[in-house]
């Protein structure tokens, strides 16, 4: 049997072991908490506590029977913390994995003025965050695993989106000059993954994202049309209040080119903008919203 060992079986790694799980894949993982871990395993999956500082209790009996491994878990200050604590048990599974992931971001390119970007575009990461990255990738890299990276840009989906923002009344519709992002859904991430799976390519790296970057702002002024309401004002970026976290984002500004998943893995996205995603996401957005 076929089995998927997610390091933290979060957002997205989530979506993947569920499509994979009704494929007659096995699935086990990760995560940091045992009410979590219980709702996991609630769901037919096979679950261990693991975070920073935490390793796994019994690494060889939970990783036994492994074919195919996928991490998803950020790098810390210290590192990947899977690569640290882990990394020598991973390795020993090479000989009988079939496909290793890692979950990386489009910021280990940095910012580019807006210019685009592929897969052979030097890494010249410009935040902590894209260096961190950067290094895991490298980490991994060096293991001699069957590893494929995929460097997603942003990420939405359920309960993760500019509709709830706009109804919770959290979105700011913040405005930089040239600013430009790219994002991908959940379930499209899913799809390249699967994709993947079907067709290996050890050493490969892919860009994850959908077929047009746009400024934020219009992002959440779309949102706020699906929902019938009146955006919210156009803040300067310079004068925006925003976390060090949020800032960070303005930070770098890039086109990225998704070119190589269509061509390479034949992945025709379920939703190709924010357009589509968004308006997918409306009804779930609306019935969950308090006054739904």
């Amino acid at each position: 049997m076929r089995r998927l060992f997610c390091f933290g079986l979060g957002f997205s790694a989530g979506v993947l072991a569920r499509r994979l799980r009704d494929r007659g894949f096995a699935i086990a993982g990760t995560c940091r908490s045992a009410e979590k871990a219980a709702s996991l395993a609630a769901q037919g999956f096979d679950m261990h506590l693991f975070g920073e500082g935490h390793p796994l209790a019994d690494p060889s009996a939970a990783l036994a029977g492994t074919t195919h491994l996928l991490l998803s878990v950020p790098p810390g200050e210290a590192g990947d913390p899977v690569f640290l604590a882990h990394g020598r048990d991973i390795a020993a599974l090479a000989p009988r994995l079939e496909w290793v992931g890692y979950l990386s971001t489009t910021g280990v390119y940095g910012d580019r003025g807006g210019d685009q970007v592929t897969e052979a575009s030097p890494l010249t990461p410009s935040t902590e965050r894209g260096r961190r990255r950067l290094a895991a990738e490298e980490a991994w890299g060096s293991l001699h695993l069957p590893l494929h990276i995929f460097r997603l840009a942003g990420i939405y989906g359920p309960g993760r989106n500019q509709l709830r923002g706009i109804l919770d009344g959290t979105a700011k519709r913040i405005v930089k000059p040239g600013q430009i992002f790219s994002r991908i859904h959940v379930d499209d991430i899913a799809g390249v993954l699967e994709a993947s799976i079907a067709r290996p390519r050890p050493g490969a790296a892919y860009n994850v994202c959908d077929d047009e970057p746009a400024p934020p702002q219009d992002v959440v002024a779309y949102a706020a049309k699906l929902l019938g309401r009146e955006p919210p004002p156009e803040i300067d970026f310079d004068k925006a209040e925003l976390s060090p976290m949020a800032r960070s984002f303005y930070a770098e500004s890039k086109r990225v080119s998704n070119r190589l998943l269509h061509e390479e893995l034949g992945v025709r996205l379920r939703y190709p903008t924010y357009r589509e995603g968004l308006s997918a996401l409306l009804a779930a957005e609306i019935a969950a919203a308090p006054n739904g």
